[in-house]
């Protein structure tokens, strides 16, 4: 959940060509205006249908469709015509987007209403399929959690990035990030998932990261942020990884280079 003034799951990815957004939790439209204007995305990528992940493709698309409205007695339009952004998301995705969207109806200008028909360009994706944007190559690596959850697999300029989305330990999730420059993986727990929803340990993460050779390691998705329940989590996830560990915290630019 948003707390301490961080949003939730949102990673923006920039490349030579391109700049991908990588799930879109609470908060995560407001710190994008920040750095990034949504018009600019070449891609959004989501991992999984749940809100920590996916609640801010809404306004996010509001906001794509606004560039190009003038209302009276308001600023012009900044742009004269829409670009719409390449959404891959789970399959039946769709129709939830759909009725979401409709539940927050602006009369007056209809346009708002149609962000996943206007200012996404949704395609659904299944697990195991590869495509590109800019000079990215994008893989999806279906992994274990209580929601069809795929990690996501950046390659760009012979760097690459494996992000987790949220998974428990899974042999899958080795493979997603073989030989990965950079492991960005959920710590959320302290200790192994013992049920069936699907989360990782940072010690599950270090061992992920070792058995997968990354070369490196960014911990987030954290259950609190508490300084004593990080360093607990940096010392666990060091027992079974001697890489370079790093706890993400909002607004972090981490370089990835191959």
């Amino acid at each position: 959940m948003p707390a301490d003034g961080q949003a939730s799951s949102g990673y923006l990815v920039e490349t030579a060509s391109a700049r991908l957004l990588l799930d879109c939790g609470p908060g995560v439209a407001t710190a994008l205006s920040a750095v990034c204007d949504p018009t600019d995305l070449d891609g959004v990528v989501i991992s999984h249908l749940h809100a920590d992940h996916c609640y801010d493709l809404l306004p996010i698309g509001k906001s794509l469709l606004s560039a190009t409205l003038t209302f009276p007695g308001g600023p012009a339009a900044r742009c004269a015509s829409l670009r719409r952004v390449p959404l891959f998301v789970p399959g039946d995705a769709t129709e939830v987007f759909t009725r979401w969207a409709a539940l927050f109806p602006v009369t007056t200008m209809p346009l708002l209403d149609k962000a996943f028909e206007r200012a996404f360009d949704v395609r659904e994706y299944q697990p195991g399929d590869r495509f590109e944007a800019g000079d990215a190559t994008i893989g999806l690596h279906e992994l274990r959690h209580v929601l069809p959850n795929c990690g996501i697999r950046v390659e760009s300029g012979g760097a690459v990035l494996a992000y987790t989305g949220d998974t428990g330990m899974t042999d899958a999730a080795v493979k997603l990030a073989a030989d990965a420059d950079l492991l960005l993986a959920e710590a959320t727990l302290n200790a192994p998932d013992v049920t069936d929803h699907g989360h990782l340990s940072a010690l599950d993460a270090g061992a992920i990261a070792t058995r997968s050779g990354a070369r490196s390691l960014a911990l987030t998705h954290f259950a609190s942020g508490e300084a004593s329940w990080l360093e607990q989590l940096r010392t666990s996830a060091a027992s079974a990884f001697d890489g370079p560990i790093r706890l993400v915290r909002g607004g972090d630019r981490i370089s990835v280079a191959g």
